[in-house]
């Protein structure tokens, strides 16, 4: 169902106060079904979804769960939930509830804030494809202003999955995280992009086909590869300096390593030098703006995974 008219005022509303309410709060996968009905089917055939009648049931999630703090389950641990669920609220005022496996909001940004304006499309436009290009400038500046990460944004959906393969997410101190890989939780250094995001969880539903789900070109699946190669070295050297932990070190290491010598296939590039030089969040984004356009297929194409491997 998309917004009414009614929601016009969310523009002003939304860079006049974005930051006037409490936190944003995700609300779940069944408000992005009802525009993105084919994506959350996607979805639904994934690991994301099926982890969450499975994960706790593994051999060593027990073990593990004790490292991150214990508790009666996984669903119960603030750590746990993180990266292997989705704590939804029905309203700002609501008691949390874990209720999916990882889902739309965990790459996408919680929904609360910027679902109504992301929706609007413009006074009586009920359809994306009729919409007024003003009008989609703002409603892209003001929903990315009010929390959303867009497909497009590449830099940032890496880096929201490298948060979690690759034991590196930020919100944890770096003992806990020690902690738990000592316990036997995976470390993921062998987490590519690519053969990731374009296997099973890949929903590429855009105009003007909108049922089907679009294959990336060879240019696209370099760009992809790139920015995640750019995004794997950011975390895991922001992450390498939260723990003195052997074992800890040593994964974060092997990350850094493997990116460093993925990205020596474009390394004349002034802005991947930059990444490498100085690995951060904004010479990351400055190096994803750059290869906007670009085709550097023929320089990546031997890294690229299989098709037949896609995950």
């Amino acid at each position: 169902m998309r917004t009414s008219a009614a929601v016009v005022t969310f523009f002003v509303l939304c860079f006049a106060a974005a930051g006037a309410h409490a936190a944003p709060f995700a609300e779940g996968f069944r408000k992005c079904q009802e525009c993105h009905e084919p994506e959350v089917e996607v979805w639904k055939q994934t690991k994301h979804f099926k982890s969450y009648n499975e994960i706790h049931k593994k051999e060593s999630a027990a073990k593990i769960l004790a490292a991150a703090g214990g508790g009666a389950s996984m669903r119960q641990n603030s750590t746990c939930v993180m990266c292997h669920y989705t704590e939804t609220k029905a309203s700002e005022t609501a008691k949390p509830q874990v209720a999916s496996g990882p889902s739309c909001e965990s790459c996408h940004g919680a929904s609360s804030e910027f679902r109504d304006v992301h929706n609007f499309y413009g006074d009586g436009v009920a359809d994306a494809g009729k919409e007024a290009p003003a009008n989609k400038a703002k409603r892209i500046a003001a929903a990315t202003k009010a929390g959303m990460v867009w497909s497009f944004m590449t830099y940032d959906i890496a880096a929201n999955c490298m948060d979690c393969h690759g034991l590196a997410q930020p919100k944890l101190k770096g003992d806990v995280l020690a902690k738990m890989l000592e316990a036997g939780h995976p470390g993921e250094p062998e987490f590519e992009l690519v053969r990731y995001s374009q296997g099973s969880v890949r929903h590429r539903y855009y105009p003007p086909n909108v049922n089907v789900n679009a294959e990336m070109n060879p240019a696209d699946l370099a760009r992809l590869y790139i920015v995640g190669q750019a995004a794997k070295l950011v975390s895991s050297t922001t992450a390498a300096g939260k723990s003195t932990n052997a074992q800890y070190a040593a994964l974060q290491k092997k990350r850094e390593q493997d990116s460093r010598t993925a990205l020596q296939s474009v390394a004349d590039m002034p802005e991947v030098k930059a990444v490498l030089d100085k690995p951060s969040a904004d010479s990351a984004r400055k190096l994803a703006d750059a290869l906007k356009g670009k085709d550097l297929s023929a320089k990546v194409k031997a890294q690229l995974p299989a098709k037949t491997t896609y995950k």
